[in-house]
């Protein structure tokens, strides 16, 4: 799984929504149009999917974004070794490595 830490606010939460609920309605459209045909094709429905994209949108821009966790100032974690290489620069014959 990511290791990455994910934000739980509440405009990130409905933003994750979009992709979902498009699917959802575009799932929905088919399903009329098999059940009623006639008005219900695309060429009829597809506003539609734009009202669902834009009140998501819209919704999103006007949550909180309390407890937003930005994922540019989260720094990666960088493993450090267990036990580091020993120091070689001084047991060096004089001369060498200067």
């Amino acid at each position: 799984m990511s290791e990455q830490i994910r934000c739980r606010c509440a405009r990130c939460t409905i933003r994750g929504l979009l992709g979902p609920a498009v699917v959802i309605t575009i799932g929905v459209l088919f399903l009329l149009q098999q059940m009623r045909g006639g008005y219900f094709s695309f060429e009829n429905t597809y506003p539609v999917i734009l009202v669902v994209i834009g009140a998501i949108l819209l919704a999103s821009s006007l949550a909180p974004m309390e407890g937003h966790i930005n994922s540019a100032s989260t720094s990666p974690v960088i493993p450090t070794p267990q036990n580091p290489p020993p120091d070689t620069s001084h047991s060096l014959p004089p001369g060498q490595g200067q």
